[in-house]
């Protein structure tokens, strides 16, 4: 007579069998599995609630405007304006993360004032001071870099200075030990050991940049002759171009895709080859 947790033994050894399958498929291959249902849904939705495609755009529409998008220039041009003031803004806050951040690690008072000021500017919402730099830079590129260095710096210094706190203190008594000191100490020991940090401090810095360029831009419009996927975006709301405000956000998520993709590439060649990260 079969035993009475026969059954429950079955589903057990089905269970761990059906999530192996899925979990051996190569990455690449299951995050196009669900990207394929996502467009799906989406289609799904788009053709069967009845929602106004004033309002609303599938899938086919939405590439349509993408591709035509791409075709004229205009997408590509708002893309690299986008792209430009993003990367001259993360520019600048990671300079100013390396000297907070080691200023900090080699003195108190810089320790402390890193603390205090962090703490009241870092819960900021950086879009909340574009009116002062508007007022301080005008309507200018600059007003838009400054902010986005705002928004980078803060979320990377934390996170970076948590890494050199953080340094195990065997390696500072090795350090200290072959006479290190000081800068030397922090250049040396302190800062490699704090590269898994500096890498989550970047890949969350250059996120909260990305959100706050696209939101600048929304409020800010244009400066000069071109303006970024924000204010393409608000543009097409304006002239009643949804497909075309689609394509934006589909723009903007692609690009959020390759950049995660480069951090998890750095990350895979560097803390994780050196047996850095937790767990490897």
């Amino acid at each position: 007579m079969p035993s009475s947790n026969s059954a429950p033994a079955v589903a057990r050894a089905a269970g761990p069998a059906t999530a192996g399958s899925w979990t051996r498929l190569p990455a690449w291959s299951r995050r196009a599995i669900i990207l394929v249902v996502l467009i799906g849904i989406w289609q799904a939705y788009a053709s069967l609630s009845g929602v106004s495609p004033f309002v609303f755009a599938g899938p086919w529409d939405v590439a349509v405007a993408w591709a035509g998008g791409w075709a004229d220039g205009e997408m590509a041009v708002s893309t690299l304006t986008t792209l430009r003031l993003l990367g001259t803004g993360m520019a600048i806050g990671i300079v100013l993360t390396v000297l907070l951040t080691v200023l900090a690690a080699t003195t108190t008072i810089g320790n402390d004032a890193l603390q205090l000021v962090s703490s009241m500017i870092n819960p900021l919402p950086s879009v909340a001071i574009l009116p002062l730099a508007m007022l301080w830079f005008g309507l200018t590129d600059t007003a838009l870099i400054f902010v986005t260095a705002n928004a980078v710096l803060w979320p990377m210094t934390v996170n970076v200075s948590m890494g050199l706190r953080t340094t195990p203190a065997t390696l500072l008594m090795v350090g200290r030990n072959l006479g290190l000191r000081g800068w030397r100490l922090t250049r040396d020991v302190m800062m490699p050991a704090a590269l898994p940090h500096a890498i989550s401090g970047l890949r969350t810095g250059w996120a909260f940049g990305w959100r706050t360029i696209i939101a600048a831009e929304l409020v800010f419009g244009t400066a000069g002759t071109d303006g970024g996927l924000g204010f393409f975006i608000n543009n097409a709301r304006y002239y009643a171009r949804t497909p075309d405000v689609f394509a934006g956000l589909v723009t903007i998520a692609l690009i959020g895709i390759a950049l995660d993709l480069v951090f998890s590439l750095v990350e895979r060649h560097t803390v994780t080859r050196w047996g850095m990260k937790e767990g490897t």
